[in-house]
């Protein structure tokens, strides 16, 4: 420290020599000779000043590059990795300031909160502030994908004399919805299971006493004889029915796993237009299809996507009365996220039944079995992407599928 103090005095000093002597030197009455003898005598000074200047910055270079005590080290250490590990933790993570400023402090957080996800991330902001600490609970939101449910956990801390909030999000509407489809799997595997083993007998039982009617019905009155043949032939013939209908429940439980390849959204639209145009012209209609830009790509299963969009275009002609339109369209929307939208002319959905449109077995049609749209969301699901329906601004319903 005395060695520093010197050298800042040398300093100093030399630069009050050069100040003198520049002023000597600047005098108006200054002749020739005295500006020369200034300027000799100034590489005293100057000299000392270099010298003080160059020891100074050598000292500060070596002070800087000095290593922390090894306990600051450690704390240092600790809080990069406790910050490393808050960056990346699986969860989004959100400060609530006393004021009730919501603040995001992970990668998770902001993503969340970034185009492409919530559409209101103000709303977001607001439910989290409105809960209090020590609260565990369930929060919805909307995002480009549809309504989500987050798990969210609040914790209380003091910091600085000041009380504050840590909220944790876990978003689980996509885990959620898995487990759903399971459960409907497994539920319609063992109802297809347990029904075809107790139909198959029947039907075959059936055939059998038909065919043992047919041999000795001429020991039989005619008018018995006839009322078995009805019967048997009745039994026949709705074991048969039933055999099939059960079977169709039964493909929900055993669709292959998708095989994705990048596929030409126009190019697979084109195909679809193929195979439903003939049906919508035959009703006087039209289902049109667009992809912005033309150039659009997608990794998905041609074949799975295909399939959704044939069930859901199949459906929208039911609902359409005279002159039915829909129109297909495919779009990046925020976030880069592929948007696929079906929308029709027709009734739409009543709000009562929107919920329970994706449920296998619901349906609405007299004729209708309740397993066109759970095919969709199951297809769409396994492919990676969701499907939802979203009320139209006109009349009408549109189908949403994002991937």
């Amino acid at each position: 420290m005395a060695s520093e103090r010197r050298l800042k005095a040398r300093l100093l000093l030399a630069l009050a020599c050069l100040l003198a002597l520049a002023a000597g030197a600047g005098a108006a009455h200054a002749s020739a000779r005295l500006v020369v003898l200034c300027a000799l005598a100034a590489l005293a000074p100057a000299g000392l000043l270099w010298h003080s200047v160059n020891r100074l910055a050598a000292r500060s270079a070596v002070s800087l590059r000095d290593p922390l005590p090894v306990d600051q080290q450690g704390l240092v250490a600790n809080a990069l990795a406790l910050e490393a590990r808050l960056e990346h933790a699986p969860v989004a993570l959100f400060h609530v300031a006393p004021g009730g400023a919501v603040a995001p402090l992970n990668a998770n957080a902001r993503r969340l909160v970034a185009p492409g996800r919530a559409s209101d991330p103000a709303d977001l902001y607001r439910q989290l502030a409105a809960l209090p600490a020590d609260r565990r609970g369930m929060i919805g939101f909307d995002t480009e994908r549809g309504a989500e449910r987050a798990l969210v956990s609040v914790s209380g801390l003091t910091l600085h004399g000041s009380a504050q909030r840590l909220a944790a999000l876990m978003p689980v509407e996509s885990e959620l919805e898995a487990e759903a489809l399971n459960a409907w799997r497994q539920l319609v595997h063992v109802l297809t299971h347990e029904i075809m083993n107790s139909l198959t007998p029947v039907a075959s039982l059936s055939r059998t006493a038909y065919a043992l009617l047919e041999e000795f019905r001429g020991a039989l009155p005619a008018d018995v004889s006839a009322d078995l043949v009805t019967a048997l032939d009745a039994i026949s013939r709705r074991a048969d029915s039933l055999v099939d209908f059960v079977g169709s429940y039964r493909s929900l439980s055993n669709l292959p796993a998708a095989r994705p390849e990048r596929v030409r959204v126009g190019a697979l639209f084109e195909r679809v237009s193929a195979l439903v145009d003939p049906a919508w012209r035959g009703r006087g209609g039209r289902a049109g299809f667009t992809v912005e830009p033309a150039s659009l790509e997608l990794m998905v299963d041609p074949g799975q996507l295909e399939q959704a969009l044939i069930n859901l275009l199949k459906n929208a002609l039911e609902a359409c009365g005279a002159a039915p339109q829909a129109l297909v369209t495919a779009r990046l929307g925020r976030g880069g996220r592929l948007r696929i939208e079906v929308a029709d002319n027709g009734a739409g959905v009543p709000d009562a039944l929107a919920a329970h449109i994706f449920t296998p077995f619901f349906t609405t049609k007299k004729q209708g079995g309740g397993i066109g749209l759970a095919m969709v969301r199951q297809l769409i699901h396994g492919n990676g992407g969701t499907v939802r329906y979203a009320k139209s601004v006109s009349a009408g319903a549109r189908f949403v599928i994002s991937f």
